[in-house]
């Protein structure tokens, strides 16, 4: 097989300082933004004793899931030995780095109290699933970057045995610590939204979806930088093909899990509360997951003429991940608005928002820290391909 070339991000065009400076700025309203919620407190926020988890968890969980995603191209070249995505596996690996380290940055800016960060990495509960993740989030950056390591060492990828054995620990790795974060919800008993164990495969399927549709950008926007066509015409068919199956599977498990609580009667509030009657939440779910973020996409990709051309996979692309985001909103602050259920089959008397639906509306500062999270992730894939070779050679 040739030798794959690969090459620096070469450009002095406006557009792309603009996007650095544009993210720059958003990283240093989002640090503000965590200064002011840590001196202030949460009451600054939308949160409460009902909402814990607010707007920057939904910015957090999505780039933690999007990053195990987003190194599918990389596993699938070297573990499944597809020699046409080779060339796309290095920014496969430092895109999945760059969303994860983003994500972790909004968890740990979010968290009130940050010097608290070093208790939990030294005290462990490992009956928590949260002190699991902390092992399965260290262990995925440490991996994906040994992955890189051997897949740049000129001796380790000639051998392509280093690349292989190293490959596929990050690809069971990247497995274990998405089923991880899905088990966060899964495993939450006390929430009705959650507990169940298809949260764990769902978010797998959205992982693949969000990594790829990540992926998919990120060349088309790299492309357009360097005025260069990174994606062959092939690998632009086979990552549309890719997206279609990926949000086809979201789907059917979304599908399958909702199913599944309506067939219990005592689930039915809260699938009553998702699907017909719980305002924002109900219109995210049905407009902003399952049409702006399935249904439209797909008919895009399906189209005869339509859904080839770049453009249009492109656009694609950027409606999984905005329905992304609308179906984390769902999951993360839907779950928490719907009241517990403490006692069932009893009316609770009580006054301190027993049985009562939380508001939950997120402040600015909130939106600053969740968007910041997502800049450093652009500013870190944005530098680390200027530095070293991590884009493949123009397509022919």
């Amino acid at each position: 097989m040739a030798k794959i070339a690969y090459q620096k991000l070469h450009t002095h065009r406006p557009h792309y300082w603009g996007v650095i400076a544009l993210n720059a700025v958003i990283l240093a309203a989002g640090l503000g933004a965590a200064y002011y919620m840590e001196h202030r407190g949460h009451i600054v926020t939308g949160m409460n004793n009902q909402v814990v988890w607010g707007m920057p968890h939904v910015f957090a969980v999505f780039l933690i899931v999007a990053a195990s995603g987003a190194l599918n191209i990389a596993s699938v070249s070297s573990v499944f030995n597809r020699a046409e995505y080779k060339p796309y596996a290095r920014l496969s690996g430092v895109l999945a780095i760059a969303l994860l380290i983003g994500g972790l940055a909004v968890l740990v800016l979010d968290l009130g109290r940050p010097d608290r960060l070093i208790v939990a990495m030294t005290t462990y509960n490992f009956k928590s699933i949260f002190a699991w993740n902390i092992f399965l989030y260290v262990g995925f950056l440490v991996i994906v970057a040994a992955y890189l390591f051997v897949m740049m060492d000129s001796y380790a990828s000639r051998s392509n045995l280093a690349a292989k054995a190293v490959g596929g620990l990050a690809f069971g790795w990247r497995l274990v610590l998405t089923t991880g974060t899905g088990s966060i919800f899964g495993w939450l008993v006390a929430r009705e939204a959650y507990d169940a164990a298809i949260m764990a495969p769902l978010f797998i399927a959205a992982s693949l979806l969000y990594g790829t549709a990540f992926t998919v950008l990120a060349l088309m926007l790299m492309g357009q930088a360097m005025r260069q066509r990174l994606m062959s015409d092939e690998m632009a068919g086979r990552l549309r093909g890719l997206m279609a199956i990926f949000a086809l599977a979201v789907l059917y498990v979304t599908a399958v899990h909702h199913l599944t609580k309506l067939y219990a009667s005592e689930r039915h509030g809260i699938e009553r509360f998702l699907l017909l009657d719980g305002g924002i939440y109900t219109v995210l779910f049905w407009v902003g997951q399952i049409l702006i973020g399935g249904i439209l996409p797909l008919a895009i990709l399906a189209a005869p003429r339509l859904g080839h051309g770049r453009t249009a996979i492109g656009v694609a692309a950027g409606l999984f991940l905005i329905g992304g985001l609308a179906q984390m909103y769902v999951i993360i602050i839907g779950g928490q608005a719907f009241p517990l259920i403490l006692f069932p089959g009893m009316q609770v008397t009580s006054s301190f928002f027993d049985g009562q639906v939380a508001t939950y509306r997120a402040s600015l500062p909130e939106i600053l820290l969740g968007l910041s999270g997502l800049s450093i992730a652009v500013l870190v894939i944005g530098f680390a391909v200027k530095l070293l070779p991590f884009l493949p050679q123009p397509a022919r």
